[in-house]
């Protein structure tokens, strides 16, 4: 089930599982990472555990308590709905069609760098 937690995060649907807040356990930590006082000394962290799954997310994107709360449900809700539809999830479809669109660019851009090869080489048989 890991790949599948991977793909959470990218993308807001409407139609994804609704969080009941009697099954979140919300914390307010004190962050880590660059940031030196700022961060050392303030717990705008929000650490929203759902108790049903397990799932625990942790989001210190930002200063603001209040915007890092509500990114963190976005997140676990896009989690949740992973945990539960699976492949049939919304937010796992966007990813695998993310990543084709990924491998047709690479694939394009490798024929593309295949044609100017080729076409450099015709010149450079032409000049001799």
């Amino acid at each position: 089930r890991l790949p599948l937690f991977q793909a959470a995060g990218k993308k807001n649907s409407s139609n994804l599982l609704a969080l009941n807040e009697e099954e979140l356990k919300e914390q307010f930590v004190r962050g880590d990472g660059p940031g030196g006082q700022a961060t050392n000394k303030t717990s705008n962290c929000v650490v929203l555990k759902h108790i049903p799954t397990g799932i625990v997310i942790k989001c210190h994107q930002t200063r603001s308590v209040e915007q890092n709360r509500k990114i963190a449900r976005e997140i676990l809700q896009e989690k949740i709905d992973l945990f539960y539809k699976g492949e049939n999830s919304d937010v796992f479809k966007e990813k695998k069609a993310a990543e084709r669109k990924k491998q047709e660019k690479k694939r394009r851009a490798r024929e593309n760098l295949e044609r100017k090869r080729h076409f450099k080489e015709m010149q450079q048989l032409d000049g001799k």
